[in-house]
């Protein structure tokens, strides 16, 4: 009966995705105005511009914030510089500790983080941020000619596979303009019902994790096919979430026939970067300001390689003031302050688990798990995903207290049901996990 409702209502007909937002408190049409006020500042009065709004955030939070003044140690902003570097950790905290005054689960916007540098968050945004945050994607998303209110996007995401969240996700996929495809299982035979949805659908992009992008590349140079000859509709491929190596984009260019656009975001502050039509890195100003910091937390020199500190220029309801997302990075030597250019990111990338029956599974696929496994106690702390032999994981994690019966007996099934049966865990509680040489958890680690 849904399937026949959807059929007959076509939300193509509507600005559908401007109005969903609208209808759920999302003032989009104020944040529009916003962005087009920030884009318009004229770039020798941008610095200037960019200390007012960097003085604005840190006084609320501040004023406002009485987490955020205790980890800053100070009353009001005077030096950039004196502001504290923050990490994940020092947001594990329940977020009703964390919230700024006058803000509830009634206004604001709640997500969690994947988890995919082993440090789960739960994070807020105010609803005009939310909504500025949509405004910023969307244009930039335009540059390719992709209007979420009309095109139609195909999915490479995690989802839940319990009933009734995967219901829910498959309607507002739909309201959405999308169709999600299920990763959890790559194999060819999974790969050739992905290749059939395309035949028999007019899709417009491509959104999604590189890893499992470039599998179904892999799948149809093995097959000798090209996906916009299935699929002539398709216009472009917007990769995400995990690095993208030239030989890579070589090969989804070569076998999805289209654009192959480069983005960097997180789940907690939108879009990053995002690949402009010069084929530049480029640096979202407009919502955040982006530092590149050495060990000291001093600033680097554009060609230097630094870890990436972001501020969010608009969030009220939750500080990410300086906050380092984990990743290093290097700003290209032509950047401006106006239109900073990363000229190099330097993250994790996701092995492959091959499990017993043959399914394959994308890295992205624990970073999914893990947002079901971890809430917002914050009581584990980081972890990593060993697969030790075909059958056989290793689950080191630092946490407050050890994870008890009950709570591995949980995980173990919800991992069955994303993968399969019949797998072995070993969990491992460590008072520190190994690091790689970017100083970043790799989150997912195969060793077959």
């Amino acid at each position: 009966m849904l399937n026949i409702i959807f059929e007959e209502i076509s939300p193509s007909m509507f600005k559908i995705f401007d109005l969903a937002l609208q209808l759920n408190g999302y003032p989009l049409k104020k944040a529009k105005l916003k962005l087009q006020t920030i884009i318009a500042v004229p770039n020798e009065n941008f610095d200037d511009f960019n200390e007012q709004r960097k003085k604005e955030i840190v006084n609320f939070h501040l004023n406002n914030n009485a987490f955020y003044k205790e980890l800053a140690h100070i009353d009001s902003y005077q030096n950039w510089s004196d502001l504290p570097v923050l990490s994940k950790r020092h947001l594990q905290r329940p977020l009703s500790e964390r919230l700024s005054n006058g803000f509830s689960l009634k206004n604001i916007y709640t997500n969690k983080t994947s988890g995919s540098s082993g440090d789960p968050m739960v994070f807020a945004r105010d609803k005009f941020s939310h909504a500025l945050t949509w405004a910023d994607i969307t244009r930039r998303f335009l540059w390719y000619k992709i209007d979420f209110n009309h095109s139609y996007q195909g999915r490479f995401y995690g989802m839940p596979l319990n009933f009734l969240d995967n219901k829910k996700i498959r309607i507002k996929d739909f309201f959405s303009r999308r169709y999600r495809f299920t990763i959890f299982d790559l194999s060819d035979k999974a790969l050739e019902k992905i290749l059939s949805k395309f035949q028999k659908n007019k899709f417009d992009y491509i959104n999604g994790y590189t890893t499992n992008v470039v599998l179904m590349a892999k799948y149809l140079q093995k097959n000798n096919k090209v996906l916009v000859d299935i699929c002539p509709s398709l216009k472009a491929c917007v990769v995400t979430s995990e690095m993208l190596f030239e030989e890579d984009r070589i090969l989804l260019e070569k076998q999805l026939g289209v654009p192959i656009v480069n983005e960097y975001g997180s789940a907690e502050l939108g879009v990053i970067a995002f690949e402009n039509s010069d084929g530049e890195w480029q640096i979202n100003t407009e919502t955040l300001f982006v530092e590149i910091l050495d060990e000291k937390n001093q600033p680097v020199p554009y060609g230097k390689e630094g870890r990436i500190i972001i501020t969010s220029l608009y969030n009220k309801a939750n500080p990410f003031i300086r906050y380092e997302v984990g990743d290093y990075g290097i700003l290209d030597e032509k950047s401006t302050p106006n239109k900073p250019i990363l000229k190099k990111l330097i993250g994790r990338t996701s092995d492959i688990a091959i499990l017993p029956s043959g399914k394959k599974s994308p890295g992205m696929t624990f970073y999914s798990i893990t947002k079901k496994i971890f809430g917002d106690d914050g009581n584990v702390k980081e972890f990593i995903i060993k697969q030790v032999e075909t059958d056989v994981f290793e689950i080191e994690y630092t946490s407050e207290t050890t994870l008890n019966t009950f709570e591995i007996t949980k995980i173990e099934k919800i991992f069955e049901t994303y993968l399969e049966p019949n797998l072995k865990y070993i969990f491992i509680r460590k008072e520190k996990l190994e690091r790689g040489k970017s100083g970043k958890l790799k989150q997912f680690k195969s060793y077959l």
